[in-house]
């Protein structure tokens, strides 16, 4: 047979690390993501927009996953033009949602209660998994091709507003 055995074209690139579950863990995430993406790459907006889901979920895996002397892990994965943000915690107990009423958003005052609302804003796609045998894993997809949203904190989009301004800062 002179058959060719197909060859893959894409290349899948994963990163994982496990962390503290402390605001120090949470902030070193970060960087270790915003590094990664750099050596790997990735354009800046979607760097950019990563950094802030990764603050985010890391930030909550550290404060509301935490179970003592148990770590978080962050997983990042680039796989044919999708960046995927993976943050798992020993919290199963406890999963993450947008407020029921998310047209609302939280109190003005309120010294939470807006991450998710800018996990949502800034992710093409995210949600929640079960992770045996009682965590949970959070994660977040940005497309990474010709398609991908650029939009950032301080760039209005087409009707002028900055998407900051409508996602999290509410009142």
């Amino acid at each position: 047979m002179n058959g060719t055995t197909p060859q893959l074209s894409a290349t899948v690139r994963m990163f994982s690390q496990l962390l503290s579950s402390t605001r120090r863990g949470a902030r070193l995430a970060r960087l270790l993501a915003v590094e990664q993406l750099r050596a790997w790459e990735v354009s800046p907006g979607v760097t950019e927009r990563a950094e802030q889901i990764v603050a985010e979920l890391a930030g909550n895996a550290a404060l509301h996953g935490r179970v003592q002397g148990r770590d978080f892990r962050l997983v990042l994965t680039l796989d044919t033009g999708t960046l995927r943000i993976a943050v798992t915690d020993a919290r199963g107990d406890q999963l993450p949602s947008l407020s029921a009423s998310a047209d609302v958003g939280p109190l003005p005052d309120a010294e939470s209660g807006r991450g998710l609302l800018l996990v949502a804003a800034l992710a093409d796609r995210w949600g929640t998994d079960p992770y045996p045998p009682g965590g949970k894993r959070v994660w977040a997809e940005c497309a990474c091709g010709p398609t991908a949203r650029t939009r950032t904190a301080g760039v209005p989009d087409r009707d002028g507003r900055a998407w900051f301004t409508r996602y999290a800062a509410r009142g």
